[in-house]
């Protein structure tokens, strides 16, 4: 796929020409970790196909889900730490088979003070994650776990763009910082209730 296919806003071809030259091409498997957290930051991830899901681990290990970046995207949490030469402070893991152009640093500061369109896609983005940890945060402090477990299948499907969903109980409770206990109950509260229907390692929306 061309930078110009992917990229979420209008530049000129300058900054695509730039992005294609400067940037490193990388494939990731499904599962596969491609930042730790801790990891120092050398380069910015565009994704060009596939989805990344960032994940935040506590002090016992226990982790939750912060958001996806999808394809045309990019990981504002990235930004932040390469630019201030920090340490991640997030895991992310391709969620599927991810194509990814990693764009270093140097280049990254360089785009920032040449292009003013790269500095608002990079805003865009900030906006973007920011409403998604808001409601990261209202699902924790607010919602009941069964709606924050139904919402996760919704949001899950909506990324596949397929009903059926091939997750473990022990998947979703890693993801939503829960039990896998707790889950296979709640799931089967909305089986009985027509929510959804459950196979083996696989739930369906209805």
């Amino acid at each position: 796929m061309e930078i110009d296919d992917i990229i979420e806003f209008k530049s000129s071809p300058e900054i695509k020409a730039k992005l294609a030259l400067y940037g490193i091409p990388k494939t990731f498997l499904e599962g596969e970790t491609i930042l730790r957290e801790n990891a120092y930051i050398n380069s910015i991830p565009i994704v060009i196909s596939g989805s990344i899901r960032v994940m935040r681990t506590d002090e016992d290990g226990r982790e939750i889900m912060l958001y996806y970046i999808e394809s045309g995207e990019s990981c504002i949490m990235s930004f932040l730490g390469g630019m201030h030469q920090d340490t991640s402070k997030i895991k992310a893991i391709a969620e599927e088979k991810t194509e990814i152009l990693f764009i270093p640093i140097q280049k990254v500061t360089e785009l920032i003070k040449e292009y003013p369109e790269w500095l608002d896609y990079i805003f865009r983005l900030y906006h973007k994650r920011f409403e998604e940890l808001l409601e990261v945060v209202n699902q924790v402090a607010f919602k009941k776990m069964d709606e924050r477990i139904l919402n996760f299948i919704k949001k899950k499907c909506e990324l596949t763009k397929s009903n059926e969903l091939h997750l473990t109980h022990e998947q979703i409770a890693n993801e939503l910082g829960t039990v896998r206990v707790v889950v296979s109950r709640l799931l089967k509260q909305m089986e009985d209730n027509g929510l959804v229907k459950l196979g083996r390692n696989k739930i369906f929306l209805v």
